[in-house]
């Protein structure tokens, strides 16, 4: 049974109401995230995806933050999902892409096996199924590229109220590595406050990364 936010007792009702009209309704924050401590905590534990791991750390925070678990079902409802999920862009050998899905889990190593495994099967099956499910976050990597902005294509009816989050490409800046990080999310559901504190609660979890794979 779905569970739906009260949008009568809703502190952010008039915002709602004022945002979910917009013809483009959506913000997006970027920032350079701190993961040399991660970087160097993997280093220790050779086969482990340094791409997953950082997916894992957003996705976990995520569903830390209530507004993540918001998503629009019609003109005037929002679901509230218990857990968010992930999707992300899988690149193919002949230069095109489709997408992988896996669940979320607090135990760090089924997380990336069961994440790893989605990954190569989309992979070899080499063909492009993307899904309607809504308790997802979609991610995207661009290692070529550090990022400063980022926008992502959209089309009306598909995936809305989703968060988007995009990656980039590692940059040294003297002593530490950098990660370039883009969240775009839907106005209607949640405001600066609640991708500002995304962001901090993700760089307090990525300057001790260890406490959280074992």
């Amino acid at each position: 049974m779905p569970k739906y936010l009260d949008l009568e007792t809703w502190p952010r009702r008039d915002l709602f109401e004022f945002f979910r009209g917009y013809q483009n309704p959506y913000f997006n924050i970027c920032a350079q995230l701190d993961v040399s401590r991660l970087m160097a905590v993997l280093r220790d534990r050779p086969g482990v995806s340094v791409s997953l791991a950082y997916h894992y750390f957003a996705l976990r925070i995520a569903n830390q933050i209530e507004p993540f678990h918001y998503r629009l079902e019609g003109d005037d409802k929002v679901v509230i999902h218990e857990v968010i999920n992930g999707g992300t862009t899988v690149l193919l050998p002949n230069e095109t892409f489709t997408y992988a899905y896996f669940d979320y889990h607090e135990d760090f190593h089924q997380f990336i096996t069961e994440a790893a495994e989605a990954i190569e099967r989309v992979r070899a099956e080499g063909s492009l199924k993307p899904t309607m499910r809504y308790d997802l976050i979609y991610f995207t990597t661009l290692p070529w590229v550090s990022f400063t902005s980022f926008a992502h294509a959209r089309t009306p009816g598909r995936g809305e109220s989703i968060p988007r989050i995009a990656f980039g490409k590692f940059l040294r800046d003297g002593d530490l590595t950098r990660l370039p990080m883009s969240v775009e999310v839907h106005h209607a559901l949640m405001d600066g406050l609640h991708v500002g504190r995304y962001f901090t609660l993700l760089e307090e979890a990525l300057a001790k990364p260890e406490s959280y794979l074992t």
